[in-house]
């Protein structure tokens, strides 16, 4: 058994699948880990991320699989579940030994690796659109928009990318307390993530006031919620089935 030790992180792991073909090592016997913990009589490869061969393995992805397959690997690689590199190494590698067709990257359910992959892939996705209607920004002074968020995944680029879209023209944060991680986007600009593992960041902006309106603008939208309600009709089964409770903690209307 071969293991390569990757960065948690796309460039690393793609690094380290680049690494385990240009071994032309055996998908069989190859494992792409996170962790550290020893295997016995098994040989370790330190993977030192690379740009230029993770730039490569995205290049080939897309190619011979397609935009949304390649979309549905970074899905499943920014899932919590620790076995994700080697999921996307095993679904990647019988991909490319059956040459299957662009969009039929996770047809093959009844291998292990793709069944992993595609699974963790559609936690990922649902997440992330949950996480699009029910985000909440809240306005600083000053014009800028902040929310939290408390994710399971790593789910915060996907969520940056879609209100980059919608919101283009506005100054605007979003922190995953979970992972003390920022999404800043910049008024007409682009988004980056900024690490704040100190701290310092999120005390500077909970130290920010509220916009003038703010209070009065969701105090309003608290007291429309209320209002719509249908006493006669209310379903919590329903509801928390909809909305499940972990999303409620920075949604205004909770």
């Amino acid at each position: 058994m071969r293991i390569y030790r990757c960065e948690d992180s796309l460039e690393g792991i793609f690094t380290g699948i680049y690494r385990a073909y240009e071994d032309h090592s055996d998908p069989k016997e190859t494992e792409l880990s996170l962790d550290e913990d020893p295997r016995l009589f098994a040989e370790e490869v330190q993977v030192v991320p690379d740009r230029e061969k993770s730039k490569k393995v995205v290049r080939t992805l897309c190619r011979r699989f397609g935009e949304a397959d390649y979309m549905g690997l970074c899905h499943a690689l920014a899932s919590r579940d620790d076995g994700r590199a080697q999921a996307v190494y095993r679904t990647v590698a019988q991909g490319l030994a059956r040459n299957v067709a662009v969009g039929h990257l996770f047809d093959n359910l009844a291998d292990d690796g793709v069944l992993r992959a595609f699974k963790l892939s559609q936690n990922v996705s649902r997440e992330s659109q949950h996480l699009k209607g029910f985000l909440r920004f809240e306005e600083l002074k000053g014009g800028v928009l902040y929310a939290k968020i408390h994710p399971g995944n790593h789910v915060l680029p996907f969520v940056m990318e879609h209100f980059a879209d919608r919101f283009p023209q506005e100054n605007f944060l979003i922190y995953d307390v979970g992972r003390e991680l920022f999404g800043v986007h910049r008024r007409l600009g682009t988004w980056n993530l900024m690490q704040d593992s100190t701290g310092t960041l999120i005390r500077e902006v909970e130290g920010v006031n509220r916009s003038p309106s703010e209070a009065e603008i969701s105090e309003l939208f608290r007291r429309f919620c209320h209002t719509i309600t249908i006493e006669a009709r209310q379903n919590p089964k329903l509801q928390r089935n909809m909305l499940p409770l972990h999303f409620r903690e920075y949604m205004t209307e909770f």
